[in-house]
């Protein structure tokens, strides 16, 4: 039977059906009413396992109706970190963060990483070539720092990210494009310097765009926290295969 993984994230919904570690069809969904979106997935076939990976804790209520809708309920938010630990990794990472991690050791095994995340908040994370978690760090991501320029600087227009830059603006509108992107490729530059013989992997909506301005070579792949999600519903259906 398929499994079914879905993400909810800080703005948007994820979700994929798999096969062991193959991804099948994807969504995506931005909304408020994310039970209904799931609900929807589920409507025609109901997953063997369903991994519900959440950045906020989901209530009693939403728990009890998941469980409805699949065979068996992997529920990883703020109140379930066991499964964090027993893949040591330390419990106060995210679950997507820990998913990316996850992936990473499945995909490059016997090799360091430094993965990046670039959603609305941009993680870094290490890994050495043993897969043990090296540390990392959290700031804010391409678009929240656009936000924040404009939100707190009352003279500032909000701006979208730009096809292209140049290293210096030449405008406000291109000043601000240039100090976001310029400043979040110096950023990452840093970090991959930090361990030039780690493989560099970018992912989260962003990875693409900056992948293409980076120097080093770089994997992108957008679905790292799906497959790391397809690794652990694997592993939770394998306990009750008979």
């Amino acid at each position: 039977m398929s499994n079914l993984l879905v993400e909810i994230g800080n703005t948007a919904l994820k979700a994929a059906w798999s096969e062991r570690m193959t991804l099948g069809k994807t969504f995506r969904y931005q909304g408020e009413k994310f039970l209904d979106f799931i609900l929807s997935i589920t409507r025609k076939e109901k997953p063997f396992v369903m991994v519900v990976s959440s950045v906020y804790p989901l209530s009693e209520a939403d728990t009890l109706t998941l469980e409805g809708e699949c065979s068996h309920l992997l529920l990883l938010d703020g109140n379930h970190r066991e499964q964090l630990v027993g893949h040591g990794i330390p419990a106060y990472l995210s679950y997507d963060r820990a998913a990316s991690i996850l992936a990473a050791r499945y995909l490059f095994k016997g090799r360091g990483c430094t993965i990046v995340d670039f959603g609305t908040t941009l993680s870094v994370d290490f890994i050495g070539e043993d897969g043990l978690y090296r540390g990392g760090n959290l700031s804010l991501g391409c678009r929240t720092r656009f936000k924040a320029l404009s939100r707190y600087s009352r003279s500032l227009p909000l701006v979208n990210i730009p096809d292209d830059t140049e290293l210096l603006g030449l405008s406000e509108t291109s000043s601000i494009e240039s100090g976001v992107i310029s400043g979040i490729i110096f950023e990452i530059e840093g970090y991959l310097n930090l361990h030039p013989e780690n493989i560099a992997v970018f992912t989260g909506g962003d990875a693409n765009y900056f992948a293409k301005r980076m120097k080093s070579s770089i994997f992108a792949i957008c679905n790292l926290v799906l497959m790391g999600l397809a690794l652990m519903a694997d592993e939770y259906a394998q306990k009750f295969e008979i």
